[in-house]
């Protein structure tokens, strides 16, 4: 269970879910144990009734199923306030880099520092942005490959949830040339109830 006694509750509420290494200024760290994905129940009593203004999830999803995947979606989509964000990155199955694709397929290998061997699934963008959209999201994206593996990048602010797996952060992107990058959405909860056209 996560403990938020001593986040003010008037304090904007940011969140790394699976953060490993992960630390940032104002974000609150979590491990599965802390806050498990698949478990509503830990997200309620962690949460109570207090509703996140911010997520963050970097290379976790692709370690769930699809069907568990649209569960977490809906799990944050519940704990999130009206108008908060769930931004999160996995990676991309349209990057047209051979040895990335090894390393990223289901089963692995995977780097040394992120085991693929429990790897679910690769998404490509527009399969990852339904599992959000059908938990009721908004999804901007943010980094992506198309079909034809040309590199898509929509400007976006670090400060709002940093990716380190990313075009501007990783390190392996240098000197013009991609050797890492993650697919990376946005999924906003309207900030009013959207009711369908009559």
């Amino acid at each position: 269970m996560l403990d938020l006694n001593h986040i003010a509750t008037n304090a904007p509420l940011k969140i790394i879910i699976g953060a490993g290494q992960q630390a940032y200024l104002g974000w609150i760290a979590t491990q599965r144990e802390q806050l498990d994905l698949l478990n509503r129940d830990d997200w309620a009593a962690s949460l109570g009734t207090r509703r996140a203004d911010a997520l963050l999830c970097e290379h976790v999803w692709e370690h769930l199923t699809e069907e568990q995947g649209r569960a977490a979606a809906r799990t944050c989509f519940e704990f999130l306030r009206p108008g908060g964000y769930l931004r999160v990155a996995v990676p991309d199955g349209n990057f047209p880099n051979a040895e990335y694709q090894r390393m990223a397929q289901v089963g692995g290998p995977g780097p040394a520092d992120h085991p693929a061997a429990d790897h679910k699934i690769v998404y490509e963008y527009r399969r990852f942005s339904r599992v959000f959209a059908s938990a009721g999201f908004i999804v901007d994206l943010l980094e992506y490959c198309d079909e034809r593996g040309r590199f898509h990048y929509n400007h976006w602010n670090p400060e709002a949830g940093p990716i380190y797996r990313s075009l501007r952060s990783d390190h392996r992107n240098q000197g013009g040339q991609l050797g890492f990058v993650s697919l990376i959405l946005d999924a906003h909860k309207p900030a009013l109830p959207i009711h369908p056209a009559p």
